[in-house]
């Protein structure tokens, strides 16, 4: 059996996520605890009691995913002995590279909640809202083709791209409102339904390049050691270790796309994987891979009872 750790990124957060891991183990309590001292606000109280508006924004919500992935990576290791080193590979969805990244032990825990809290300012800064949109491109007949085709009517009008190739029957298209829309309504003549998303900035598109030079600033000012295990990088889409090249990959990453579907499909082909443990919030990741990955097995680990099943079964 081969493992890969996964790790989500924005859209998996909800008031009350990781409290029974905090109520459980003092690993995870103490992991709550460095984020907010490394951010010097309460986080973890807001994760708690919300409210759901303000977890929700982009600069609360990446380090609080990220908190509750670590939350779940030192409770395994503290109370079960299940170290990330039990891992052929990490991989995480846009942020969750972030919490990959902290997990193999690449980037300090304070220093990924810091980078996290500049990469959603950063990213809110980018775009004035309302002149950004992204848009989820699903159904049977949606797939990267159809995608591409969509984004290209957009982009006749202004920046449109593919933003996120999640999976067949699930790619985000990103870019200016005007374009979107064009792609949109294109998406829908090539029969996938098109659905606008409720975000506050156009995600993973050239309008984010503002955002990716404050994070290569930001980046270059901390310290990054070579993984535990290899990274499966969003952009390239295979493994990485060389510090430099993660520097890099992570400063492309908030202009380029999320080949999700692509480092999947590496994991489960080239890499050998045959079970994804999918580390943090929610399952979102883990009904990705049973798509993608049908014959490996995928398994969410929220709970202090899937922790302890998922220990025994290694």
């Amino acid at each position: 059996m081969s493992l890969a750790f996964l790790f989500p990124g924005q859209g998996s957060q909800a008031i009350g996520m990781g409290m029974s891991l905090a109520e459980a183990f003092g690993a995870a309590r103490e992991v709550f605890q460095e984020v907010d001292d490394a951010l010097g606000q309460k986080l973890f109280l807001l994760m708690r009691d919300g409210p759901e508006d303000q977890l929700t924004l982009t600069e609360n919500a990446q380090p609080a995913l990220m908190a509750v992935s670590m939350a779940v990576v030192r409770a395994l290791k503290a109370e079960f002995g299940v170290g990330i080193d039990k891992a052929a590979f990490v991989a995480g969805h846009s942020l969750g590279e972030y919490s990959a990244l902290c997990a193999a032990e690449a980037i300090p825990l304070a220093d990924t909640a810091r980078l996290l809290k500049l990469r959603g300012q950063a990213m809110q800064r980018a775009v004035p809202v309302g002149e950004g949109a992204m848009a989820s491109l699903i159904g049977p007949k949606t797939d990267l083709a159809l995608a591409e085709t969509a984004a290209a009517a957009g982009a006749e009008i202004g920046v449109c791209v593919v933003a996120n190739d999640n999976n067949a029957g699930n790619i985000v298209i990103s870019g200016e409102k005007a374009a979107v829309d064009k792609a949109i309504a294109k998406a829908k003549e090539l029969g996938a339904r098109a659905i606008p998303l409720n975000v506050s900035a156009p995600f993973h598109c050239p309008l984010m390049q503002p955002a990716a030079d404050e994070m290569a600033e930001a980046l270059a000012a901390v310290a990054i050691a070579q993984p535990r295990a290899p990274l499966v990088a969003n952009v390239v889409a295979h493994p990485v270790h060389d510090p430099e090249e993660i520097r890099r990959l992570l400063v492309e990453q908030v202009t380029g796309r999320v080949r999700w579907r692509e480092s999947m499909l590496w994991l489960a082909g080239e890499g050998g994987v045959t079970r994804f443990a999918e580390a943090g919030a929610g399952k979102v990741l883990t009904g990705m891979a049973k798509r993608i990955a049908p014959d490996a097995e995928a398994v969410a680990l929220n709970t202090p009872e899937d922790l302890e099943a998922f220990a025994k079964s290694l």
